[in-house]
C-alpha cells in the first residue's frame, strides 16, 4: 500500500472526515468563478482542531439533533412532515421554518454519510426522505406549517414557504451527491418547478415573497441537473427584492439589490441574498450584481462587522426607512456589546458570502473574513460538547445581573435535555453542516494551480495528491507533501493571513522567493516531484486590536487576538472576588501562549498580567463623583472567544479597557 493510500485509509478509520462539493457551491463548471470547486471527497481533515470537531458532530451533534427534533416542544418538529405524510395525527407545532431545518440536518446527515458509509445512517435518510416524498403535494409544493392547518398559500411573506422548499434542495443535493439516490433530488426537482410555474412570469401579487436567503439551494439544483429554468428561478428571486412597493428594509425588499448602498434588515437573510447574488454572478456574469454585493461587503467589513464577523446586532432596531427590524444590521459603526444579538445563522450567512466571493475573485480577503467567522462567531453557537448551543452571541455578558436579550439564555442550551429554550432551532443544525463543510471550503483549484485557503492538518486528493500537517490555529507553522509527482508545472497558491506581517516560505528546506504580503496569496509555483515540501511559517503573537473611533462603545478599549482567534476575558480567568468589569489591560502587556490541553477541549491560553480598579459598591447609584483608586496587578487569562460559556454561567467580556 503507497504512503498516501496508508494516510487516506488512517484518516477514514480516525473520523472518516471528509468534505466535498455535495451540499456546498460547487464552482466546477462556473464560468465566472476563478477558483474552482474541489471533487466530492477529495479533501480530508486528517487531525487537529477542525478534525476533532467533525468527529464531535458524528458522535453527539447529529444524533443529538435528530433526538431533539422528535420532541413536541421544540422549534424544529419532524412530526409535522409524518402528520403531513398521513402517519401520524396530530396539530402543527414549531415554527414556520421548521420544515427547513429539518431540511438542515438532512444535508447534515447526507455529509456525513458520503464520509462514512455508515449503513444505519443511510437508512434513516431513507425514512426521511420518504417521509418528505409523502408530504409533498402533487403539485411539488411542500410547507407544513400551510399544508396541516389548511392555510392559504402565499397569504403571508412571513410563512417561509420558500425557505423550507429551498432547504429541501440543498438536502437533496447533498444527498445525491453523497449516495447516487434520487429519491430526494426527484422531489426536489417537483418543488423547482413548482416555483418556477409560480413565480416565472413574476405576479406583482407575489413580489415580496421569495426568499431572500436561500436562492443557493436552487442555485446547486441547478448546478446538479444544468436545469437552466433553476438558472432563471435563481435570478427572478435575486430580482424580486425591492421591485414593488410596500416591501421592508426587515427582508431587503424595498430598495433593488443593486441599488442598495448599505447592509440593512435582517442579517441572516441580508447575508444569504448577497451570497445568492454572487452565486447567480458565477453562472451569468452579471457585473451589476458583483458591484453591488462588492459594494456591500465594504460597508459591512468596514462599518458594520464585529472584530468576530459575527453581524446583525439589533433586536429590534429601526431602519434607514424608519422600518421595524428583527435580529438585523444597525446603522454605521452601531455595534452594542451586551446587547450584540448576532443570530450565529446570521453569522453563518456572512461566511457563506465570503466563501463564494473567494471562489469568484480569488482574493484573500475574502477567506479572511470566510476564516474570521467558523474560528469565532460561528463556533461560539455551539457548546464543546457539540451538544448545547446559543442563538445569539452577545461580546459581553453579565448573565446573573442584566436582562437577557430574546433568544438569548444565560447558558447554552442542551439540545434533548432543554427543547424548551429551542424555540427557533435553527442555528444548531445550520452550524453543524458548516462544520462538515470545512474541508471542502480548505482548497480551490485554477488553471495549473492548487489554493490552499485555510491551514490545518488534512489530505488532498486532486488534482494531485498533497499531505497538509499544522496544529492550526494554535501554531502557525504548516508543512505541505506532495505525495505525487506533477506532470506539468504547478503554482500552489498558499494565503497569507491579513494578520500576519513577516510569513516565510522554504522549499525542501531552502528559502523560497515569493511575495508574503498580508491579505494575498504567495505564489509557489514550479514543476513538482514526489516528496517536495513546502513549509510555510506564520508567526502568530498575540495582539492588540482596537476599534475604528466611531465605534463609541468600544472608545479605548482593546481586544486580544492570536492568528485567526479572537480572545475574551471569562470570570473563571481571574482570580476569586476579582470582576471582569474592574480589569483594564495596559498597553504594553506581555502575553504569553499557554497549550492547556484538559481546559475547554484543548485550547491555547493567553496569561499575563492585567490592572485591577475596584469597582467598590454600586447599590441605587447610578453615578458618583469620581474618585481615583489605587491600581491593582492581578493575573488573567485569555481563553479563544468561541470556547467561552462552557463552564458554568459567567461573566464575559471581548472588549477590555486601557489601563495607562
Amino acid at each position: 500500500m503507497s504512503r498516501i493510500s496508508i494516510l487516506l485509509a488512517a484518516a477514514a478509520l480516525a473520523g472518516n472526515m471528509w468534505g466535498w462539493a455535495g451540499g456546498d457551491p460547487d464552482f466546477s463548471s462556473s464560468p465566472h468563478a476563478r477558483l474552482k470547486s474541489i471533487g466530492m471527497n477529495d479533501a480530508a481533515w486528517t487531525g487537529g482542531f477542525w478534525a476533532e470537531r467533525i468527529r464531535l458532530s458524528r458522535e453527539v451533534t447529529v444524533p443529538g439533533i435528530w433526538q431533539t427534533m422528535q420532541l413536541r416542544g421544540n422549534g424544529a418538529y419532524f412530526g409535522n412532515l409524518r402528520i403531513a405524510a398521513g402517519l401520524e395525527t396530530g396539530e402543527f407545532k414549531g415554527n414556520n421554518w421548521s420544515d427547513g431545518d429539518v431540511a438542515k440536518w438532512l444535508e447534515s446527515a447526507a455529509l456525513l454519510y458520503g464520509a462514512t458509509r455508515d449503513k444505519e445512517l443511510d437508512r434513516r435518510m431513507d425514512e426521511v426522505i420518504a417521509v418528505f416524498v409523502k408530504a409533498q403535494a402533487p403539485d411539488g409544493y411542500i410547507s407544513t406549517q400551510i399544508q396541516l392547518p389548511r392555510k392559504e398559500r402565499w397569504a403571508q411573506p412571513r410563512d417561509h414557504e420558500v425557505y423550507n422548499m429551498t432547504h429541501l434542495m440543498s438536502a437533496a443535493v447533498a444527498h445525491h451527491g453523497a449516495t447516487g439516490k434520487t429519491s430526494l433530488l426527484d422531489a426536489a426537482r417537483r418543488t423547482a418547478d413548482y416555483l418556477y410555474k409560480l413565480f416565472s412570469p413574476r405576479p406583482a401579487s407575489l413580489a415580496h415573497f421569495g426568499a431572500p436567503s436561500n436562492v443557493m439551494g436552487i442555485l446547486e439544483l441547478y448546478r446538479a441537473t444544468h436545469d437552466p429554468r433553476y438558472l432563471e428561478l435563481a435570478k427572478i428571486f435575486v430580482d424580486l427584492r425591492g421591485s414593488a412597493a410596500g416591501g421592508s428594509d426587515q427582508f431587503q425588499d424595498r430598495v433593488p439589490l443593486r441599488k442598495e448602498t448599505q447592509a440593512t434588515g435582517h442579517a441572516m437573510h441580508a447575508t444569504y441574498l448577497y451570497a445568492a447574488a454572487a452565486d447567480v454572478y458565477a453562472e451569468n456574469g452579471d457585473q451589476s450584481l458583483l458591484s453591488a454585493v462588492t459594494r456591500l461587503w465594504r460597508n459591512v467589513t468596514t462599518r458594520k462587522m464585529y472584530v468576530t464577523g459575527a453581524v446583525g446586532p439589533l433586536d429590534p432596531g429601526l431602519s434607514p426607512h424608519r422600518d421595524i427590524m428583527a435580529e438585523a444590521f444597525g446603522r454605521d459603526f452601531e455595534s452594542p456589546n451586551r446587547e450584540g444579538y448576532n443570530e450565529t445563522c446570521a453569522n453563518i450567512g456572512n461566511a457563506l458570502w465570503n466563501r463564494r466571493m473567494l471562489a469568484i475573485t480569488g482574493e484573500a480577503k475574502y477567506a479572511d473574513a470566510m476564516e474570521l467567522v467558523l474560528y469565532n462567531s460561528m463556533l461560539s453557537g455551539i457548546g464543546m460538547d457539540g451538544n448545547s448551543f446559543f442563538y445569539a452571541n452577545t461580546h459581553r455578558r453579565f448573565a446573573d445581573e442584566l436582562p437577557l436579550m430574546r433568544n438569548e439564555s444565560p447558558r447554552r442550551w442542551r439540545t434533548t435535555l432543554d427543547p424548551g429554550a429551542a424555540k427557533s432551532f435553527c442555528c444548531p443544525p445550520n452550524a453543524l453542516r458548516t462544520i462538515l463543510k470545512t474541508a471542502n471550503w480548505a482548497y480551490g483549484v485554477s488553471d495549473g494551480a492548487v489554493w490552499v485557503n485555510l491551514y490545518g492538518s488534512s489530505v488532498l486528493k486532486a488534482p494531485v495528491l498533497l499531505k497538509q500537517e499544522s496544529d492550526y490555529p494554535w501554531d502557525g507553522r504548516v508543512r505541505i507533501t506532495f505525495e505525487q509527482a506533477s506532470k506539468d508545472e504547478l503554482a500552489l497558491m498558499l494565503r497569507i493571513p491579513g494578520w500576519v506581517e513577516a510569513a516565510t516560505i522554504q522549499v525542501n528546506g531552502k528559502p523560497f522567493s515569493a511575495a508574503t504580503r498580508p491579505s494575498s496569496y504567495a505564489e509557489v509555483r514550479r514543476k513538482w516531484s514526489k516528496g517536495d515540501v513546502v513549509e510555510l511559517n506564520l508567526p502568530m503573537a498575540a495582539r492588540l486590536v482596537e476599534s475604528h473611533p466611531y465605534q463609541e462603545v468600544t472608545r479605548n478599549q482593546v481586544t486580544v487576538m492570536r492568528g485567526p482567534l479572537v480572545y475574551c476575558l471569562e470570570s473563571p480567568g481571574l482570580p476569586p472576588g476579582v470582576r471582569v468589569d474592574e480589569i483594564g489591560i495596559p498597553a504594553g502587556i506581555q502575553l504569553t501562549p499557554r497549550w492547556e490541553a484538559d481546559l475547554l477541549g484543548g485550547v491555547t491560553v493567553l496569561e499575563g498580567q492585567a490592572r485591577r480598579t475596584r469597582g467598590g459598591d454600586w447599590s441605587n447609584l447610578l453615578y458618583r463623583t469620581f474618585r481615583p483608586g489605587p491600581l491593582e496587578l492581578v493575573p488573567l487569562r485569555l481563553i479563544p472567544y468561541y470556547a467561552w460559556a462552557n463552564r458554568g454561567i459567567s461573566h464575559m467580556t471581548v472588549w477590555i479597557p486601557l489601563a495607562y
